[in-house]
């Protein structure tokens, strides 16, 4: 059983400072049986980092319109059957599922806060300013600001495809940026900056493995890579190929609809298309 003290070990063998701020991805499956399970991950990241974020999206509280802007990466008659599960959005709205069960035990945390945004928030410890940058406009704001403060990323059992900071480096470099729409009590908000599909994202790991530090934690495996470098990577690698890890799924209305804004703009990559 992986305990308390084996993942404090871990984290203190990436040899990162406790002023350091990270952003945690986590997937607490892959490391076997942990004893008291997110609550003990939790304790650990607290005990070694002064300063946490993880992505707390609500992807339950997304409504679809009839009709909307074109190439949006979106099917919007097919959408319509989700709109009768949508939830209004309130920022006591558990996190998604797939976001796993560590950012809604931080959520719950009584030293934790949330950002506002209707579907993209952000929860942190100890981490005002971040949270208080995200706008409705600026979704992946607390990103940058992370990036600025020469943060780190922590993937706990997971790998790059749920890397949320690789969004923020196709928006630097220009990717094609989606919009969506929010259920609130205040009606329905249009929310822009939404970012595409990260199952490609795993590309990424051979050109980071040179900043990437890795502790084994009984089963699984804890990564830490600097932003700025994993930032910089990422955003120089779409300028120079606008069809960088984009996923290979021929139904991924998103990845298609990156396709087709890089050959409309005569993206070099976009010769990949022909």
């Amino acid at each position: 059983m992986i305990t308390f003290h084996d993942f404090v070990a871990a984290f203190q063998k990436l040899g990162l400072k406790h002023t350091t701020p990270v952003i945690v991805h986590a997937s607490l499956s892959a490391f076997g049986d942990v004893q008291d399970g997110a609550e003990t991950v939790l304790g650990a990241l607290m005990y070694i980092f002064d300063t946490l974020l993880a992505p707390g999206f609500t992807y339950k509280s997304m409504v679809t319109p009839e009709f909307g802007p074109p190439d949006n990466g979106l099917n919007y008659t097919e959408s319509q059957s989700a709109n009768l599960m949508a939830q209004f959005y309130r920022p006591s709205l558990p996190v998604d599922r797939l976001m796993g069960v560590l950012p809604e035990a931080m959520r719950q945390h009584p030293r934790s806060r949330r950002s506002l945004h209707p579907v993209l928030s952000f929860i942190g410890m100890n981490a005002g300013s971040y949270l208080e940058s995200q706008t409705l406009e600026e979704p992946l704001k607390p990103i940058e600001r992370l990036v600025e403060a020469k943060g780190w990323v922590l993937l706990l059992g997971v790998d790059h495809t749920v890397n949320t900071s690789i969004h923020y480096a196709e928006r630097l470099a220009g990717r094609k940026q989606f919009v969506r729409w929010a259920l609130t009590p205040n009606g329905v908000l249009e929310c822009p900056g939404f970012p595409g599909c990260s199952d490609g994202f795993g590309q990424l790991a051979s050109r980071l493995e040179p900043v990437t530090r890795q502790v084994q934690v009984g089963v699984g495996q804890v990564q830490a890579v600097p932003l700025q470098e994993l930032v910089a990577t990422a955003r120089a690698w779409i300028e120079a190929d606008p069809l960088a890890m984009l996923c290979e799924r021929s139904y991924c209305e998103r990845c298609e609809a990156v396709r087709k804004s890089a050959l409309a703009q005569g993206s070099p990559g976009s010769k990949q298309l022909d």
